[in-house]
């Protein structure tokens, strides 16, 4: 996208890849409210003042992408969303359910191969080696990864976020461009949760299935992400 022209950035949540890891409780407790918070500080530390195009991928914090836009609708041009829960109907997957049980979830969440294995989970292939080591690094390096997982798991309220991700971005509310750039392929969401969300507002949405990859298009087919991404921005 930058070779394209744009000027990106592409920040972990905090608490989450090379992002700052705070101790849950000590003034930051992975609650929806504060990613929110912390995103916002994000855009004055960069001096991000006009309208800009947001990209946002994936479940628990992807979507708290999603209603920051809802609550930000004037800082943005355009939105492009990657495989992302839309709908109430979109399924949660174990591993979210697991972190909730005690115990289990301390146990789950010091697993140093629990991303690249959700990932391998929702995709027709298996990560690359090195791509592999960029996601396992940051849980190799100290627990705390995998308690701000834990802790945002748990603090994660699935239904609420999915009934006001689908009820905001209706024909009702939302007139912004959206693209849906959709992994064919994803295990954990098939298109038809593409395709129910684009029927809430039509004329707004997009829809462009992403032939071959899956739950992470941006890893499976990075070349048709591109161009999705640049056909709809441009």
């Amino acid at each position: 996208m930058a070779d394209a022209g744009y000027h990106c950035f592409a920040p972990d949540w905090i608490g989450f890849g090379f992002s700052e890891m705070p101790q849950p409780g000590y003034g930051f407790d992975f609650k929806e409210e504060e990613f929110h918070k912390a995103f916002d500080e994000l855009l004055v530390t960069l001096n991000i003042t006009e309208p800009f195009f947001l990209v946002v991928q994936g479940f628990l914090v992807g979507s708290y992408g999603l209603t920051w836009a809802l609550k930000n609708s004037n800082k943005l041009l355009k939105v492009a969303i990657l495989n992302s829960p839309l709908t109430v109907s979109s399924p949660v997957p174990g591993v979210f359910k697991q972190l909730r049980f005690p115990l289990v979830g301390e146990f789950t969440c010091q697993n140093a191969i629990l991303a690249e294995r959700f990932i391998e989970a929702g995709s027709p292939y298996v990560l690359k080696s090195e791509k592999a080591d960029v996601y396992r690094l940051p849980y190799l390096s100290s627990g705390a990864p995998g308690f701000a997982l834990l802790e945002a798991a748990r603090k994660a309220n699935f239904q609420d976020v999915l009934s006001r991700i689908s009820a905001g971005f209706s024909s009702n509310s939302w007139d912004k461009p959206i693209l849906l750039a959709w992994g064919e392929s994803d295990k954990y969401l098939p298109l038809s949760i593409a395709e129910e969300f684009k029927k809430n507002n039509p004329s707004v949405v997009k829809l462009k299935p992403i032939e071959g990859a899956g739950h992470m298009p941006q890893e499976d087919w990075p070349e048709k992400v591109v161009a999705a991404l640049n056909s709809f921005l441009y």
